[in-house]
């Protein structure tokens, strides 16, 4: 693993980290999706739609959504079980009657994992690293990126991938252009100049991803609360609605297995 800190000194080598229990997926993890999504009844999901409101009509709930088009469609369902983060849920969605003001107060002040966060990842023909005894991990304390990894598929193309060490606000200020510029430089200073040139390149900044974050996410550090109630002890919504996400985990919230988790004890609340 490399370590820099200061432009005056070159970067450290020292020996990296062994991440017992952490496992990548082949495919990466849409093929989970691909996988869970071909399990399921195709006519009995609605895809590209966009939820507006969850109305409590005659002991239902009556689920508003909107295509890209502008199209709005209805359905009256038994239960509602939000599998998007409770910020997000709180701030996009329209609940009629309104949620209990404590609720509502921990959704939305429950951060969204990843939501100020942004992540780069260039792509090579071939993991040159490796020939120089590196595993592609590096921590920086110069940035841009703070957090390095060796993102390379097994049969596939070589790629780096970092996290950036910098604030949603200052980001947003500066283009992508701008920004891969310095994340290459970044590259070419830890690993030489075989990283000056990758074949691929792309940041993804879930701070800008209106279906991740909020405004209240702009200015959010790396801390996380508690995790918030996933549903109503008690008034209308009682029994009738359920939050699924990750962040509704008490034990690894952010987490596959955080999502896993709350989605269960979704199920068992039905």
């Amino acid at each position: 693993m490399l370590v820099e800190q200061f432009a005056s000194e070159r970067p450290a080598r020292m020996r990296g980290y062994v991440e017992a229990g952490s496992m990548r997926l082949l495919g990466g993890m849409r093929a989970l999706i691909d996988a869970l999504y071909d399990r399921l009844d195709p006519t009995k999901v609605l895809a590209e739609r966009r939820v507006g409101s969850l109305q409590i009509v005659d002991g239902k709930v009556r689920v508003t959504a909107e295509d890209f088009s502008g199209a709005v469609q209805t359905r009256s369902v038994e239960r509602v079980l939000l599998a998007l983060p409770p910020r997000l849920a709180e701030a996009t969605i329209r609940f009629d009657p309104i949620l209990p003001r404590e609720l509502a107060h921990q959704w939305q002040n429950t951060a969204t994992w990843m939501a100020p966060h942004a992540k780069y990842v260039a792509i090579y023909d071939t993991p040159f690293w490796r020939e120089h005894g590196l595993s592609g991990e590096a921590r920086s304390g110069r940035g841009p990126l703070a957090e390095i990894h060796d993102a390379s598929m097994p049969g596939g193309k070589a790629a780096l991938f970092g996290f950036f060490g910098i604030p949603a606000q200052v980001r947003s200020r500066v283009s992508p252009e701008v920004l891969r510029a310095h994340c290459r430089a970044q590259l070419v200073r830890l690993f030489g100049e075989e990283a000056a040139n990758p074949i691929g390149e792309s940041v993804k900044d879930w701070a800008n991803d209106p279906f991740t974050a909020t405004d209240l996410d702009m200015n959010a550090g790396a801390e996380h609360s508690r995790s918030p109630e996933a549903t109503a002890k008690s008034g209308a919504w009682f029994g009738l609605l359920h939050g699924i996400a990750s962040e509704w985990s008490t034990q690894y919230p952010g987490y596959l297995a955080g999502a896993i988790e709350a989605a269960d004890n979704g199920l068992r609340s039905l």
